[in-house]
């Protein structure tokens, strides 16, 4: 990949990381419940259950580029509309706060059911389906590889700023839940910017496929 190409990988990877996302609340409402401690822990275990979609999925589409370039071709369209629309979602549902209903388990358990959670998420699955094989190129060196590289800088970004939230949330408990406004806001800035990257990386596809 050329520095371009990476620049543009790397600003959609941190811009998709610093979302409220899901992910990001879980970890937030872990802390919020547990502490700093079992923030971290749970930040580290979802960060290991993203590997396992980095993996399954370096196979998958490594085996979709042998068996078709075409089908291949049809995964990185269907992938950027799919960026366009959880954009969207995430713009539509920015009113969802953080579940304070999460209670406390543990340091080691909230590692291990961070694994399992992130593992077991099909969201996450379908996510690295779309945006990775944005930015792998076939014709520049093995697909698994490059897949592989670039799971593991969105897994790291992810769990970098994970790992952020819970030092925040640790340190104002009250001020995470008490000011929703300004979660609202962030949520709806990630959601423009996630859709707005899905319909460009489409846009700029559509001339190839004429």
């Amino acid at each position: 990949m050329d520095f371009a190409n990476f620049a543009l990988f790397f600003a959609a990877a941190l811009a998709i990381a610093i979302s409220p996302g899901p992910g990001l609340l879980y970890v937030a409402a872990r802390t919020l419940a547990g502490g700093r401690n079992e923030g971290l822990a749970s930040s580290f275990g979802t960060g290991l259950g993203g590997l396992v979609h980095v993996a399954a999925g370096a196979i998958g589409v490594s085996a979709l580029v042998l068996a078709s370039a075409e089908a291949f071709a049809v995964l990185k369209i269907a992938g950027a509309i799919y960026l366009v629309w959880l954009g969207y979602k995430s713009f539509r549902e920015s009113g969802i706060a953080i579940d304070t209903r999460v209670t406390a388990t543990g340091a080691m358990r909230a590692f291990r059911e961070g694994i399992v959670v992130e593992a077991l998420n099909p969201k996450t699955a379908a996510f690295f389906l779309a945006f990775l094989p944005q930015f792998v190129d076939p014709s520049v060196g093995p697909v698994w590889l490059q897949f592989v590289v670039l799971g593991l800088i969105s897994v790291t970004l992810n769990t970098a700023v994970d790992v952020v939230a819970t030092f925040l949330a640790a340190r104002a408990r009250d001020a995470a839940v008490s000011r929703p406004g300004l979660l609202r806001r962030l949520r709806q800035g990630a959601g423009v910017a996630i859709a707005s990257l899905g319909l460009a990386l489409f846009l700029a596809r559509r001339p190839a496929s004429l």
